[in-house]
């Protein structure tokens, strides 16, 4: 018990701390509602699970240093910046009446699931945190189906702290509250995304020199 509450603890403050995937979920609620984010969120989760079955089976590809994680580094600093420049020039009021019609569209079914999935997979953040922590696990001497057991936990948390977060996002005082300001919430969130992708970007400069 009290190694779980330590996982379980150590996993849910990482969860706290704001990052891409927690912006992509809250623009997309204000836009396309809770139902709408729910794809955002299971593409998030689902990247989380295969870090997590990466962990599991031992990898060591994605450690740091290796051709791979700065390849990763890179790969998500890019996206980042995409991502930021695309949500900057895609900023427009929201329109509570009627289904916003953003460029950005980034809450809607496959759509949502795909860039849901490619925030979380491209970022390398995820691959340390869950290689660090199931690299302790074993080392504890914790047996394969008690990871197993963690690694799906954790999966589940993640979906539903990611699903609670949409919902909270779109309850209708929120939308009155973001809705005037929406446009402000995505420059800011691009603006956030592009200081992302500068930081990755430096430490995936680092690791090649």
């Amino acid at each position: 018990m009290e190694q779980f509450l330590m996982v379980a603890g150590a996993h849910f403050l990482a969860l706290l701390s704001p990052g891409p995937d927690f912006l992509l979920i809250l623009r997309s609620a204000l836009v396309e509602g809770w139902r709408g984010a729910a794809g955002v969120c299971l593409g998030v989760a689902l990247a989380n699970g295969v870090f997590i079955t990466l962990a599991l089976a031992g990898f060591a590809v994605l450690r740091p240093g290796s051709p791979l994680f700065v390849a990763v580094l890179w790969a998500g600093a890019g996206y980042l910046f995409y991502l930021g420049v695309r949500l900057i020039r895609s900023a427009a009021p929201l329109s509570l009446s009627v289904e916003a019609q953003s460029v950005a569209d980034i809450g809607h079914g496959l759509r949502g699931f795909a860039m849901g999935f490619a925030s979380a997979i491209l970022n390398p953040k995820n691959a340390l945190f869950y290689a660090s922590l199931f690299s302790l696990l074993a080392a504890s001497g914790s047996a394969l189906a008690i990871q197993m057991g963690y690694g799906l936990w954790m999966v589940a948390v993640v979906l539903g702290w990611d699903l609670l977060v949409a919902w909270l996002a779109a309850q209708p005082r929120w939308m009155k509250v973001f809705g005037c300001r929406l446009a402000w919430v995505e420059r800011g969130a691009g603006a956030a995304l592009i200081l992302l992708a500068a930081a990755v970007a430096w430490e995936g400069w680092g690791g090649v020199s």
